[in-house]
């Protein structure tokens, strides 16, 4: 056993049980053949931004890569990035260049095309994200064609804590795989992602691309405790209730989202403590059109 031959190094640490190790990942080896089934073009997004408030902090770092892909979760294919700058109205952040190591210089001059990028994202089926809670609102400010297209995220729509999985940073769940990459910058993370993508989950075995599409799929419902009064506010909290302030969302007050299976308990809940038992609280269908979205959350 040499250096020559660092796979059988490898195996041998691993066999110990003493060992896990960490391959850097390589997305063209994730890849599966093409079988000549039907593909649709996904693309995976990722901004690196000045901050976490979506509100008030500015997109620097723009990314989009394109993946073709099969309805059962399988990637054949992965093309060229749209990859842009821009640079904000004050200067990035001493935390922020520490993260990603961008700096004012990399910036400088640039500005995202929209064009350009409305040109790229049409061309997408489903738009990815890892933590797209984040990543579509800012996507949204940039162009309103997001708005139109369906959005899956891998952080969030795969049954990560169902499978056995711990932790939800892309590089968690990839050493969970046993991977490593080099995160924080656009195009990386979004390489990343796709190859997450591929990967197959411990317990059940299905490609995680093939679960994340399965839940994403499914509509879920917003159920708004609309006149609750202020004293409920504990009962709401912890059932995992938040409160709502955007009157182009839904009334100003606290909501849940649940699954089919739940919208009759939840409102039998609200009607048999908070609201009142003859009160019909505000249930809206939320859909992968909408869901991340800024406008339902």
């Amino acid at each position: 056993m040499t250096i020559d031959d660092p796979e059988s190094m490898v195996r041998a640490l691993e066999e110990t049980g003493e060992y896990r190790v960490l391959r850097r990942l390589n997305l063209t080896q994730q890849l599966e053949t093409n079988d000549g089934t039907a593909v649709r073009r996904g693309i995976f997004l990722d901004i690196e931004s000045t901050g976490l408030d979506v509100l008030n902090s500015e997109p620097i770092e723009f990314a989009m890569v394109p993946f073709d892909y099969t309805a059962d979760g399988r990637v054949f294919a992965v093309h060229a990035a749209l990859h842009q700058f821009n640079e904000p109205s004050e200067p990035i952040p001493p935390e922020i260049t520490a993260i990603t190591g961008l700096t004012d210089e990399h910036v400088a001059g640039h500005k995202l095309d929209r064009s350009t990028i409305d040109a790229f994202a049409d061309q997408a089926a489903v738009i990815l994200a890892h933590n797209a809670a984040f990543d579509r609102p800012f996507a949204e400010r940039i162009s309103p064609l997001f708005a139109a297209k369906p959005w899956g995220c891998t952080m969030c729509d795969v049954p990560w804590k169902e499978e056995g999985v711990e932790g939800r940073r892309l590089s968690d769940l990839l050493s969970r795989f046993s991977y490593f990459f080099n995160g924080h910058r656009a195009v990386d993370d979004c390489q990343a992602g796709i190859s997450l993508a591929t990967m197959r989950l411990p317990k059940s075995g299905r490609r995680v691309l093939e679960r994340l599409l399965e839940v994403a799929r499914q509509p879920t419902w917003r159920i708004f405790a609309d006149g609750a009064p202020f004293e409920a506010k504990d009962a709401l909290k912890s059932r995992r209730y938040r409160w709502n302030t955007d009157p182009c969302i839904g009334p100003r007050a606290w909501y849940i989202d649940v699954g089919p299976d739940r919208i009759e308990t939840e409102i039998a809940f609200l009607r048999g403590g908070i609201l009142g038992s003859k009160v019909t609280p505000p249930v809206h269908e939320i859909t992968a059109f909408q869901r991340y979205s800024s406008r339902s959350r």
